[in-house]
C-alpha cells in the first residue's frame, strides 16, 4: 500500500481552494446502509448501541477553562451504592458520544463505575466555533473539565477517578494525565498520536521537504479563510498526489467506496457510513474538519511529558492487526515502567470501536480496579 494513501485520504482533483463549503454537521441526508451506500442515523435513538438495562444515562453539560460548554452523557448503574470510581471517556477523533466512547461508557457503567461519554470543544453537540476545528490543548483542557464535573458529583469518590479513550482522543488523555494527578490511571484504545500524525504523516512517511508543504498549505489557506471569511474544510492527514503535491480531499471518507479502495478505507468506511456506526454530527460519518485544523497540532505536540504520569499507571490496547498499533508500542517504550501494553490477536484498528467479541472490557476492568483503589 501506499503510505500517502494509508489512511484512505484519496487525493483530489484541483486546488484546494476551489473546494465548496459543506453543509452544517447533520444536513446530509441518509440512505440504505451498505458497504458501497451512505450511512443512516442509527435507529436506537440516535445511539449507535443499546443501553444496558442496569444502567441509567443522563445527558448533561459542564464548562472548561475556556468558558466552552461541553456535552457529556453520564451513565451510572442503576444498582449504585456509596461513593464509585469513575471514567472520563471519549475519542474517536471525528467521532461523537453516542458513538464507541458512549459504547466503552456504557459497558464500563454496567461494571460498576460511574462514567462520562463527552463530545470534544466544538464538535457534535458540545458548543465552541467555528464548528468542527480541533485543538490538541482544548482537547486536552476537556478531559479535566470532565474531572471536575464528575469529582463534583455525590455519587463519585474523586479520590478513584480515571480515564478511558478511544482512538485519537487517546494522546489528549495521555496528555491530560501527565499535567493533571486527579487522573489515577488511564487506558487507551487503538491510540493515536494525532500531533504526530498530522504533522509526520502515517508512520512518519513525511519528508521534510513534504512537511514544509503542508505548512505552507496550512498557511496559504489560512489567507483563503480570511478573504472569503468562512472555514474551509479540507483533510485534517495532507495526502499527497503521484506529482508530489498537496492533495487535501473535502470529506475524511467518500459518500461511497471506491472499488478499489485500500484496507484501511474499507474498514473505516465500514464503520463510519453504515448503520454500524454512522451519526450525523460524527464529521467522520459526514464531512471534514476545518482545513486549518492541523496547525495547532503542528505546534502542540502531545505526551511529551508523559515521564510525569508516574507513579500512576496507563494501559495501551492495541489489535495485532491495527495500522495504528506502533502508537502504542512507541509510548510504551519510553515509559516501560509507567506503560503496560495489551495486543489484541486478531483484532484491527476500528475493530476496538465497538467489538465488545473483542474488546478486553475483563481487562481493563480488572486494571481499574487495581488501579483506582
Amino acid at each position: 500500500m501506499e503510505r500517502r494513501k494509508a489512511l484512505g485520504l484519496i487525493a483530489a482533483a484541483g486546488a484546494a481552494a476551489s473546494f465548496p463549503a459543506l453543509p452544517a454537521f447533520g444536513a446530509e441526508p441518509g440512505h440504505a446502509a451498505g458497504i458501497t451506500g451512505q450511512g443512516k442515523a442509527p435507529a436506537k435513538g440516535g445511539y449507535t448501541f443499546a443501553l444496558d438495562k442496569n444502567v441509567k444515562r443522563t445527558s448533561v453539560r459542564f464548562k472548561n477553562r475556556y468558558g466552552i460548554t461541553v456535552a457529556g452523557d453520564l451513565y451510572v448503574p442503576k444498582n449504585a451504592k456509596g461513593k464509585l470510581p469513575a471514567l472520563v471517556v471519549s475519542g474517536p477523533f471525528g467521532a461523537v458520544k453516542e458513538q464507541s466512547s458512549g459504547l466503552y461508557a456504557n459497558e464500563l457503567a454496567r461494571r460498576g463505575y460511574v462514567t462520562l461519554a463527552f463530545d470534544p470543544s466544538f464538535t457534535g453537540e458540545s458548543g465552541g466555533t467555528p464548528r468542527d476545528v480541533a485543538s490538541p490543548d482544548i482537547y486536552t483542557e476537556d478531559y479535566s473539565a470532565a474531572v471536575d464535573f464528575l469529582g463534583l458529583q455525590k455519587i463519585v469518590d474523586r479520590e478513584r477517578i480515571g480515564a478511558q479513550a478511544v482512538c485519537g482522543l487517546s494522546g489528549m488523555a495521555l496528555t491530560a494525565a501527565a499535567a493533571d494527578s486527579r487522573i489515577k490511571a488511564v487506558a487507551t484504545a487503538s491510540m493515536y498520536d494525532m500531533s504526530r500524525s498530522m504533522s509526520r504523516g502515517h508512520e512518519d512517511y513525511y519528508t521534510p521537504e513534504q512537511r514544509q508543504k503542508v505548512v505552507d498549505h496550512l498557511s496559504r489557506q489560512r489567507w483563503i479563510d480570511a478573504e472569503n471569511g468562512t472555514y474551509a474544510r479540507l483533510s485534517h492527514e495532507v495526502p499527497f498526489d503521484a506529482d508530489g503535491n498537496v492533495a487535501p480531499t473535502n470529506r475524511v471518507l467518500p459518500k461511497t467506496l471506491p472499488a478499489g479502495a485500500d484496507p484501511i478505507t474499507r474498514i473505516f468506511f465500514d464503520y463510519y457510513r453504515t448503520e454500524r456506526g454512522y451519526h450525523p454530527r460524527s464529521i467522520n460519518s459526514t464531512t471534514a474538519w476545518t482545513a486549518t485544523t492541523p496547525m495547532s497540532f503542528f505546534a502542540f505536540q502531545l505526551m511529551t511529558n508523559i515521564d510525569m504520569l508516574a507513579p500512576r499507571k496507563a494501559l495501551l490496547v492495541a489489535g495485532a492487526d491495527a495500522h495504528s498499533r506502533y502508537y502504542s508500542e512507541d509510548v510504551q517504550a519510553k515509559a516501560p515502567d509507567t506503560v503496560d501494553l495489551l495486543i489484541v490477536p486478531g483484532a484491527d484498528h476500528v475493530d476496538l470501536y465497538d467489538r465488545k467479541d473483542l474488546i478486553p472490557f475483563d481487562k481493563l476492568d480488572q486494571f481499574f480496579t487495581e488501579n483506582l483503589a
